[in-house]
């Protein structure tokens, strides 16, 4: 699986909590599938760039 997240940003933006082992897999396979939907509104309108607008 590809790394699309930086868990120390993660700790960093939840410093008041604890975050799980498990919890970056599972946030790094739920950007991928955004990133991979957002890729296919572009191309669905005829756009080689991706856009704000198709997240």
């Amino acid at each position: 699986m590809s790394e699309l997240i930086v868990k120390a940003a993660v700790k960093d933006e939840l410093a008041d909590s604890n975050v799980a082992a498990d919890f970056y897999d599972a946030l790094d396979e739920e950007v991928a599938e955004l990133l991979a939907d957002a890729a296919e509104r572009a191309e669905a309108n005829d756009r080689k760039t991706v856009q704000p607008r198709d997240l």
